[in-house]
């Protein structure tokens, strides 16, 4: 419920700035703020997209990997136990072999962990690498100062309601998507939107 005032009282105190901004002299810009929707950004910005599906291979590749190693040690241990019933060991075989099982399953959980973790971390860093173009094309997209602010808003996010005119996703998308398109084909990218308003 606090947060919910929190953000109540900041929407109020940014539209009151915003007013005061466009109250002022002659001589001050009027500032505007504007949002994107972050759910339709991320829906049809297609870098994101490949990244998803990047990451879900790689998911895959990695389930796909430990069941392996996993039916692999399964069927170690499952022939380690049909020798010991049928005495095919003695009892210091069977303790050294227990003791490399036992090892392997170690290194098997080990090699798990550390997989999912480097996945976990490539993903925070592409998460930051797609955070920091979308910023940064921001920031291009507005060198001639038409915005004071550009507010991310999604379904049950901080901001409960913006009008429709205040809506820059579909321009931002295409430059996004442009310069996206750009980069694979090792072009710079301009700025389509550049003279849009």
């Amino acid at each position: 419920m606090k947060q919910i005032l929190s953000v109540l009282f900041v929407v109020a105190a940014l539209a009151s700035c915003n007013q005061g901004t466009q109250e002022g002299t002659a001589g001050q810009s009027s500032g505007r703020i504007v949002y994107v929707n972050t759910d339709t950004l991320l829906t049809n910005y297609e870098y994101y997209k490949d990244v998803v599906s990047e990451f879900q291979n790689k998911q895959f590749a990695l389930e796909n990997e430990l069941k392996k190693k996993s039916e692999s040690f399964q069927n170690e241990v499952a022939l380690f136990q049909r020798r010991v019933q049928a005495g095919g060991m003695s009892q210091q075989q069977g303790q050294s072999t227990q003791q490399q099982l036992q090892k392997k399953e170690q290194d098997i959980l080990l090699y798990r962990d550390n997989a999912a973790a480097n996945l976990a971390s490539d993903q925070a860093a592409k998460t930051d690498e797609i955070l920091t173009n979308i910023q940064d094309y921001l920031a291009e997209h507005n060198t001639d100062d038409r915005y004071d602010m550009v507010i991310g808003f999604s379904k049950g996010g901080g901001v409960l309601y913006a009008k429709e005119n205040l809506e820059i996703t579909n321009e931002v998308l295409e430059g996004l998507n442009a310069a996206y398109a750009s980069s694979k084909e090792g072009k710079p990218a301009a700025d389509s939107t550049a003279t849009a308003k």
